[in-house]
């Protein structure tokens, strides 16, 4: 119960302090959907420049994308997902409630194994021990089936000559559709990899969790080229790779772990996938994937070789994807048009691919209920979020101590210097006590504090958040001293 209590304060500050709204909340809201306010959309942002920096700018072997979210149909039909992207639900015959087949379990709190749609038992029976998550009756169900999980849209002035689109459901797809136009225009050389952040679209069944599962989200995935038969060597760097990062950004070592994927519970293109998880406050043991890595081997590109092979085929049946079907390739499609010709060994082979996939949404808020804390302070509760400095929406906090004497001035200058080059926030209003728990909730690392001796001999008081330890320092090298410590 502490867990989810935890989960509900952290839910609550995000509301009172302008990181997280509920989407729409004049009108009652709109479910799974949700708005970042000032403090959220910054916390976000920081995220994201922390992926980018690490992921593409810091490395010289992957380079940055930013792909188009209305794309061609016949992308998510050679890709799959126009076909087979499903999930399989069932309603409770009591409640009404519809609920993902994977995610009930029985009354031990045992859950169905997740198993491809075309395999899966699609009757009641299977179902008789399972429990309804919403009113507890068990194995009342209707038949399983399946629910598509891709938003449709159209494209075009009229009916008549209007196109049925989709939101993406992935960014993955539209780096495997620029694989070529990157190859040649860039310098690049397997191995290498393509990296992007973006909004996806998908219309799940069971959302959860404040902003755990939402129907939309923002992805950071990379995709990365390698040679056949160095793609396990690859796929162990991306694993470790990625995990580094969630620990060098604050996140606790102790609260993430591996989990790699059964064989039966792999995409049928996947060699190898394993879950980078996280302990969150919530849900059936607590554990949750954050991230996921994949071997998905030459499958996309071979699949959208295909694609571009039954071109014909859409034009002749006016777009209808169910009366298309993907062409065979031709036994030499090593030497297709999405291949790659390795100069120095002098051969043509379709690239692995090594996919580390994050949410952003969902690193959002483990980063927020890692920070989190409280702690008694002369007997009074102190909330605050212990961020990463990289992380930390408001970077310094500049304070007069009082609206006189010439001290907001002074405190607007300093703001307005370190403003060059990092987030400031200014605030003369209340008690200083006040304004420091309110910069503590924020997850502020610094408070600089102008006072009576900063009129005496040019010093301010710095605060630190963590440790509430204040001193003082010359207002000539406030400037770089936050730097230093800002690591910026």
């Amino acid at each position: 119960m502490a867990k989810l209590t935890k989960l509900d304060d952290i839910v609550s500050l995000c509301k009172r302090r302008g990181f997280i709204f509920q989407s729409s909340e004049i009108y009652g809201g709109l479910a799974s959907c949700y708005d970042y306010g000032p403090l959220g959309v910054e916390l976000k942002n920081n995220v994201k420049r922390a992926w980018w920096r690490a992921s593409i700018n810091m490395r010289d072997d992957v380079v940055g994308l930013d792909c188009s979210i209305l794309m061609h149909p016949m992308v998510w039909k050679a890709s799959g997902h126009a076909d087979k992207f499903a999930d399989l639900i069932a309603e409770c015959k009591k409640c009404n409630t519809r609920t993902r087949v994977d995610h009930l379990a029985d009354k031990a709190g045992k859950h169905t194994e997740h198993v491809p749609l075309d395999t899966a038992q699609k009757d009641a029976q299977s179902l008789v021990n399972k429990v309804c998550p919403s009113c507890g009756t068990i194995g009342q169900f209707t038949d399983p089936m399946p629910f598509r999980l891709m938003f449709e849209t159209k494209m075009g002035a009229n009916v008549d000559d209007s196109m049925t689109l989709f939101l993406r459901p992935e960014t993955a797809q539209g780096i495997f559709a620029n694989f070529k136009n990157v190859v040649d225009s860039t310098r690049v050389k397997i191995p290498f990899g393509i990296g992007q952040i973006g909004k996806s679209f998908r219309n799940e069944v069971t959302t959860k969790a404040f902003i755990f599962r939402t129907r939309e989200f923002e992805q950071a995935e990379i995709e990365f080229f390698c040679e056949p038969g160095t793609d396990e060597e690859w796929y162990n760097h991306w694993k470790e790779f990625r995990f580094n990062w969630y620990v060098n950004l604050g996140i606790k070592k102790e609260n993430l772990r591996f989990r790699e994927h059964d064989p039966d519970e792999l995409a049928h293109y996947a060699k190898g996938c394993v879950d980078i998880e996280y302990k969150f406050p919530f849900g059936s043991g607590d554990w949750q994937e954050l991230e996921g890595i994949a071997n998905r081997t030459n499958f996309d590109l071979r699949q959208h070789q295909r694609g571009m092979r039954t071109m014909n085929d859409w034009y002749e049946n006016k777009g209808d994807l169910g009366k298309i079907t993907l062409k065979a390739e031709a036994e030499d499609y090593e030497k297709g048009p999405l291949s790659y010709f390795d100069e120095q060994q002098k051969k043509r082979f379709i690239p692995y691919v090594i996919e580390p996939s994050a949410g952003i949404d969902r690193s959002t808020l483990a980063f927020l209920v890692d920070a989190y804390d409280e702690e008694e302070v002369k007997g009074e509760t102190r909330n605050l979020l212990r961020f990463s400095p990289a992380l930390a929406p408001t970077k310094a906090a500049i304070f007069p101590l009082v609206k006189k004497d010439g001290m907001p001035e002074i405190a607007h200058n300093i703001c307005d210097d370190l403003r060059k080059y990092f987030t400031c926030f200014y605030d003369e209003k209340g008690a200083i006590g006040r304004r420091y728990r309110r910069q503590d909730e924020a997850g502020t690392p610094f408070c600089v504090t102008v006072d009576g001796q900063t009129l005496e001999d040019k010093t301010v008081t710095v605060r630190d958040r963590d440790s509430m330890e204040q001193y003082r320092v010359s207002t000539d090298q406030i400037k770089n001293h936050l730097r230093e410590k800002l690591d910026i």
